[in-house]
């Protein structure tokens, strides 16, 4: 297993931070029988992978040791926006590595500088990603990464875009959508919404993201009455709320 570290971490205010606390919370009272996580979004660009990623590390700061696994291996974010390095200076292996036979688990497996947080990146972008992440590989890396992880948070691609989301969807136990505010339509995240249902899988609630907290919006009151100070967050596009279906 790799050792890396994440140079580029986002410094969560009280506002987000509070967020991902009640999230967490919410996930544990969704049952014991939640170890692995599928998020998704209806477009690209809602604040998935971030989500996945703050998500991942709050289950962690509380004591949990949690896996991260970046599916999205047709535009991958993460590695590059957490800044991740290897610190001998050698290539950091991914899912595309493994589930091509490349590389075994171990050699795309990551620890992290932040403690009981693992990941495995994306890799290289691949021409069949719907194909490989369906095959026998990915089963095997579930089976085994769930008896040595309390949670496994898989960052997918969003479903309005490709099929990969609903692919993953047998290898877990709960569904959760990334839904960016006033930017996806009612229609469509009940489209989304019902393309998951059809899975089999267990949606477990949304996440609304990117509220902007702005003094007269709809959610700045809210905010402000638990700690929230708008002078000094202005203009600030947070996290908003946790719905359980």
């Amino acid at each position: 297993m790799k050792k890396i570290e994440l140079k580029n971490m986002d410094k969560l205010d009280y506002a987000r931070n509070e967020a991902y606390k009640s999230l967490r919370t919410n996930i544990r009272f969704c049952g014991d029988d939640i170890q692995t996580i599928l998020l998704t979004s209806c477009t690209p660009n809602e604040g998935k992978s971030t989500v996945s990623f703050n998500l991942a590390k709050a289950l962690a700061d509380d004591g949990k040791k949690v896996l991260l696994i970046d599916s999205d291996m047709r535009k991958t974010v993460l590695a590059s926006r957490l800044g991740a390095t290897e610190k001998d200076g050698n290539k950091i292996y991914g899912l595309s590595h493994f589930l091509t036979g490349q590389n075994e688990v171990g050699e795309v497996l990551c620890g992290t500088n932040v403690s009981g947080l693992y990941m495995i990146f994306a890799g290289p972008e691949v021409p069949n990603p719907t194909e490989l992440l369906g095959n026998d590989y990915f089963m095997q890396l579930m089976e085994a990464a769930k008896k040595q992880f309390d949670y496994i948070i898989i960052d997918a691609p969003p479903l309005g875009s490709v099929i990969d989301a609903a692919i993953l969807t047998p290898v877990c136990d709960g569904a959760i959508m990334v839904i960016e505010c006033n930017a996806i339509s009612y229609r469509m995240a009940q489209t989304i919404k019902k393309q998951l249902s059809q899975t089999g899988v267990r949606l477990l609630g949304a996440i609304l993201n990117k509220v902007d907290l702005k003094k007269g919006s709809y959610y700045q009151g809210y905010y402000h009455g638990y700690g929230y100070y708008k002078k000094a967050y202005k203009g600030y596009k947070g996290y908003g709320s946790y719905e359980k279906y």
